[in-house]
């Protein structure tokens, strides 16, 4: 009896690691943190290609750049899907991580918005400017309006650029950085935003007819799918990163965002 119930209780203990874990190696659910447009709505796309597969694909929403990534090095969520290579080169850097890329899946075109003005040749003298206050996008901000000539930068190819770096400014451009999800609704109260298409998209906003200015398809700043040393190899991994990349899901987003947003791959 006493090695029945030996066996027994080996047995369960063996049931309950397998089950325990969102990214246990026998678990069939893919947990992947994203922001709500446009990568969770491309993510909804691969759920059924997924399931053909027997992998549950479950999708958490997220309004900030900063715990998806903290979810994944914490391994709350397995994966996620949000974010550029100088963002998470940066976010690897401060925080002593060791995030990596699984694929990279689609741009997004960044863009200058304004309420008040149809053409960026009207931005007054003193114009107030709201951008992003994370590195890697404020200096991505930055360096779209040094390519149109409105600001000179000491140096146009740092991808870590900040308004300190900025040796010429003819317009006396006012500079204000927020939290990136704050951009658009400080529209009607500034002359110019900066702002990510993800949350363009999702205030209603339509890139390639709203913006005064935008990124044109050789972008470096491709979205990628990003996870963990430990996770990057798994099958099931590696099957999300085939459908994100596989011809119904570049035609899902063509045909959805009409340019707004690009297939990488």
């Amino acid at each position: 009896m006493k090695k029945l119930f030996a066996l027994v209780a080996a047995a369960v203990l063996l049931a309950s690691c397998s089950s325990s874990g969102s990214g246990g190696a026998n678990s069939q659910t893919l947990t992947v943190a994203a922001t709500a447009v446009p990568h969770a709505e491309i993510l909804k796309q691969v759920k059924p290609i997924l399931a053909k597969e027997g992998i549950d694909l479950e999708i958490r929403v997220f309004a900030d750049y900063v715990q998806p990534n903290t979810q994944v090095v914490e391994k709350s969520i397995d994966l996620n899907y949000f974010q550029t290579k100088p963002y998470l080169d940066t976010f690897n850097r401060e925080n002593k991580t060791d995030l990596v890329i699984v694929t990279g899946v689609h741009i997004e075109p960044f863009g200058a918005y304004s309420r008040k003005y149809t053409s960026i040749d009207q931005l007054p003298n003193g114009a107030t400017v709201t951008l992003p206050n994370d590195p890697s996008n404020q200096a991505r901000g930055l360096l779209l309006l040094a390519r149109h000539g409105l600001i000179t930068l000491k140096d146009p190819s740092n991808e870590l650029s900040t308004p300190k770096d900025i040796i010429a400014n003819p317009k006396n451009l006012v500079f204000k950085p927020l939290e990136a999800a704050m951009l658009p609704r400080t529209l009607d109260e500034v002359d110019l935003s900066l702002i990510n298409t993800n949350y363009a998209l999702a205030a209603g906003l339509n890139p390639t007819k709203d913006a005064l200015l935008i990124e044109d398809k050789n972008s470096p700043y491709v979205n990628y799918l990003v996870g963990r040393p430990d996770n990057k190899d798994d099958p099931r991994v590696q099957k999300l990163a085939q459908a994100l990349t596989s011809p119904e899901i570049k035609a899902f987003i063509e045909q959805k965002y009409h340019g707004a947003v690009l297939p990488a791959f």
